[in-house]
């Protein structure tokens, strides 16, 4: 079985969460199977090439980007909802599939010229990716790239990204 059947195998459907008429994709079954969350950290870090720093999207892209920034000897950038920084930060307010929210990062979280992997669990419309992307950049980093795990094509988001290369492991 490839990856893609393995990772596609362990992703379950939760209809109508968080809220009537989403399907949200739960990826904690995937979590739970040792070996193909260690295929999908090392697929991910092997397309990723060198970066500086891998920024990780609150909340289940910490799960990615965690173990992605030690195989590729990059640090850690959290990217958080709004208010959960202790330190000054960068805000970029978005739209969701259902809503808007606010991600920040620290101000000091990034060097200028640093190259910068975004990594999360989903693109859907790639809102929170762009305004990811936004942060890295009004920061002095480089975004190098954008890893997710699964793209969900039907909500378009990889045509936010015309000139970042967009890598995913699964396409619905």
């Amino acid at each position: 079985m490839s990856l893609q059947q393995r990772i596609s195998a362990l992703i379950r459907d939760v209809p109508d969460y968080p809220q009537p008429g989403v399907l949200f994709k739960d990826i904690t079954p995937l979590l739970h199977d040792a070996a193909v969350f260690q295929a999908v950290i090392s697929a991910i870090a092997e397309q990723a090439g060198p970066v500086d720093k891998v920024a990780g999207l609150e909340a289940r892209g910490f799960l990615l980007a965690a173990p992605v920034a030690l195989e590729l000897g990059a640090g850690l950038v959290p990217v958080r909802k709004s208010g959960k920084l202790p330190s000054e930060t960068y805000a970029e307010t978005y739209d969701l599939e259902y809503g808007t929210a606010t991600i920040e990062v620290h101000r000091d979280a990034f060097e200028p010229g640093d190259r910068v992997l975004i990594v999360d669990d989903v693109l859907a419309t790639g809102g929170t990716a762009e305004a990811a992307a936004s942060l890295v950049r009004r920061a002095g980093a480089e975004v190098h790239g954008l890893s997710v795990l699964m793209e969900l094509t039907f909500l378009n988001g990889r045509d936010r990204f015309v000139d970042l290369p967009v890598h995913s492991l699964v396409v619905v």
